[in-house]
């Protein structure tokens, strides 16, 4: 596990954004923290460092939003809504990411239901407005140059 101190919105945009270098088509990055605590923020600075030519915008009411104009796809999902794994499992989300990457933030939630193969990434967030993010890379993301981001 590997934990990163973003003091500002700007370093937490700036960490996802080099986080992009690690990411291949197929992958599953899992976000989970508290309301407010940064993850859509996290995954504009990811779109960001694939190149996307658009804002990420939250996707808490319409579940999932699809981006394809970086270098791989990009699947954003919030997962925070649902009742069932079943929900989960009929939106079809790792078909329809599988030549790009996908991001659930609330991931924890359905994390039974997740490839034992994925990154999750923790936020907390200090008094002082400290974003903590913790990273846990399983399977293939544990043989990823991690130095070269950290």
């Amino acid at each position: 596990m590997f934990e990163i101190a973003c003091p500002t919105s700007g370093d937490t945009r700036a960490f996802a954004s080099k986080l992009a270098s690690l990411v291949t088509p197929g992958d599953v990055i899992v976000l989970a923290g508290p309301l407010g605590a940064g993850k859509t923020l996290f995954v504009g600075g990811l779109g960001a460092g694939l190149g996307l030519d658009e804002p990420v915008l939250s996707p808490s009411f319409v579940l999932v939003r699809t981006y394809r104009s970086g270098f791989i796809p990009m699947i954003h999902a919030d997962v925070y809504r649902l009742g069932t794994f079943n929900e989960f499992d009929d939106l079809g989300l790792f078909d329809e990411a599988a030549d790009g990457v996908l991001v659930i933030e609330w991931g924890d939630a359905i994390e039974s239901s997740l490839p034992a193969d994925h990154l999750r990434i923790d936020f907390a967030v200090g008094e002082d407005g400290t974003r903590t993010i913790s990273l846990l890379p399983l399977g293939s993301w544990e043989d990823r140059d991690w130095e070269a981001i950290l």
